[in-house]
């Protein structure tokens, strides 16, 4: 009854347990750089570095607001 010809397809050879369907989609640019820098060790390196950065930066700002307010 089966015939070999071009036009058939043999569906019995799939094995539908080995088939996975839980492909992870692309990530963008901006997202793979986001899980490189500010996820683990390396993002609490990071978040640490930019907080004394800003620490420093007030209080730099501060001094010299704090300079010219009281000069005279």
């Amino acid at each position: 009854m089966e015939s070999d010809g071009a036009g058939s397809v043999q569906y019995d050879r799939w094995n539908e347990d080995n088939i996975n369907m839980n492909v992870e989609p692309s990530q963008s640019a901006v997202r793979r750089i986001y899980n490189r820098v500010c996820v683990g060790s390396t993002g609490v390196v990071l978040k640490s570095g930019a907080a004394i950065a800003a620490l420093v930066s007030v209080y730099i700002i501060g001094y010299v607001t704090g300079y010219y307010v009281h000069r005279c």
